[in-house]
Order: C-alpha cells, then structure tokens, then sequence
C-alpha cells in the first residue's frame, strides 16, 4: 500500500523542481523531504528522480506516479470540501419516513423551507406507517421519521428514540353529500351504529382504531370495505358506498361530502417526529427546525377549522 504522504512529497519535488522548493512548500526540512522520497523508492523498488550535481528530475516512472499523485491530491482536496460543507449542514444526505397524509402538506412545507436554505443536500423520503419506519430509524436507516399515534393505539419504541409532538390532530366523519347527519357540526359515534363503513387495514399493532373505538361505545362497526388511501376513502364516500373516520390531514379537500366532527375525547392523533438520540447528521437539526415551524402553523390552522 503506497503511503499517500511521500506520494503528496513527489506531487510537490514534480511541481517545485527541487527538494528544497518541495520541503518549503510542504513545510518540511529538505531532509526530511530526501528521506520520504528515498523511501518511497525503496518501496516501489524503482528509480523516481535523477539526481545530477546542480538538478533533479523526474524518471518516466517518477512523472507516471506524480500524475497518479496529483489524481489522489485532487480527491482528497473533494473528499476533504465535502466533509467541510457536510460539518457545516450545507451538504450531505437526510434519510426521512414519513406517513402518506404527512405528505399532503405537513412535509412538502417543511422539505421546501429547509431545501432553499440547504440546495447541496440530497433527500431520501420513505413512506410508511410509524411501525414499518421505526425499525429502520432505530437500524440507522433513516434519520427522522415523520410520524402519528393513537392514544388508542399507541406503539413501542426503544429507549434510544426520542419522540416530539407537535399538535393533535382531530379525527373527522366524513359523509355522503345527502346524509341524514350531514347538518350536524358534532356527531357520536353511537349515532352511526347501524352504517356501512370504510375503514382502514390498521397499524400492525393490532385492531383498528375504528373497531377499537365503537367497541367502547357499544357496537362493532359493519365495515364494507378498507382502504389505507384517504383520498380513495373520501371517493368511495363521496359516492355513497359508505362512512369514513379519517384524520383531518388525509382531508385536503372535503368538496363533495360532509364533514362532522366526532364527540369522543380519544380519537385524535398525536403528530410529531422520531429521532435517534445518538444521531449526529449535522443537516438533521436545520431539518427538525422547518418541520418544527410547519407542524406550528397546521397545528393552529386545523385547530382553528375544526375547533368545537
């Protein structure tokens, strides 16, 4: 393996022309510069420089290797940039999960306030539901994951995690456009015991939230169908095939049904982002910050749309 240092000491004799030019550059005494090249000859066990009483030049075999040097100063000097603007949050990768609805506005307004202030960081996003992106942020895999939890489902996370909420978002009936309930600002579940619902497939801790829920109130839900797609959910209702629980960050747009919100004190969903503790991607906190300030602002307008 050659020694990259007496290869940056040839790099400069080539420059330089001479060892003393060479031990000036590099900072060096001209013998420490004569013993670096000396060894590096007897490694390779071949001629590099030609020495004459007043001059000194390179052999075909030094001018290949200096060629190859300055090959190797020039990645360095790239590796060397990168790492400098990767310290300094203005380069590097940002590995993100995230839940689909997140993506709606949550994340889009985060990632375009952090991506004018850092246009050298390469982002990485990858859906999923907290459960499926967890173990990945857990195994290094990601950064930050984007995520939700039900007080009615919560889910586990080792203690190397750390978990910020920002607000709580509500979770809303959806109707077809001429139900007998539409009217209503504030509905029960109860009230909805004899409908055909839409409902979701779950987290993969267990029952769904939905189920969960009337199970408390009394009855079991008649769920025709099940979507994970809120915007399919808000589709099928929209054509009468049944009633919906969807949070209010997977209702953009309520053009075409009717929306109520729910008297229940535990159907909401806490939204915030998991972390790693140990985790020192230096672009990470700049990131944290702009979620941070978007979560602020659809926090407080959610609240206000769908304050009781």
């Amino acid at each position: 393996m050659l020694n990259s240092a007496r290869l940056l000491v040839l790099l400069e004799i080539a420059r330089r022309g001479t060892i003393v030019a060479a031990a000036q550059a590099l900072h060096l005494s001209p013998s420490a510069v004569s013993h670096q090249l000396a060894r590096l000859e007897q490694e390779l066990d071949v001629a590099l420089v030609e020495r004459g009483p007043q001059s000194l030049r390179l052999t075909p075999a030094g001018h290949r290797l200096a060629e190859h040097a300055q090959g190797i100063a020039d990645l360095m000097a790239a590796a060397q940039d990168d790492l400098r603007a990767h310290s300094a949050a203005a380069a590097g990768l940002l590995r993100i999960g995230f839940f689909v609805s997140a993506g709606l506005e949550l994340l889009p307004r985060a990632l375009s306030a952090f991506a004018a202030g850092h246009p050298q960081v390469e982002l990485e996003l990858v859906t999923g539901q907290p459960h499926e992106r967890i173990p990945d942020l857990e195994a290094g895999r990601l950064d930050a994951v984007v995520v939700f939890e039900h007080p009615l489902d919560l889910w586990s996370r080792q203690a190397a995690v750390e978990l910020r909420v920002f607000f709580e978002e509500p979770q809303l009936i959806v109707l077809p456009p001429e139900h007998r309930l539409g009217r209503r600002p504030v509905v029960r579940l109860a009230e909805l015991a004899g409908e055909s619902w839409i409902g979701t497939h779950g987290s993969g801790t267990g029952e769904p939230v939905l189920e969960r829920a009337c199970a408390a109130e009394g009855f079991r839900p008649r769920v025709r169908c099940r979507s994970d797609h809120y915007q399919v959910t808000v589709n099928l209702v929209r054509a009468g095939v049944g009633v919906a629980l969807i949070p209010a960050l997977g209702l953009p747009d309520p053009t075409g049904v009717q929306v109520c919100r729910l008297d229940h004190p535990h159907l909401l969903r806490r939204i915030g982002v998991a972390t790693r503790a140990t985790n020192r991607n230096p672009v990470l906190h700049a990131f944290l910050a702009e979620l941070g300030s978007a979560a602020r602002e659809i926090g407080s307008a959610l609240g206000r749309r769908w304050a009781a």
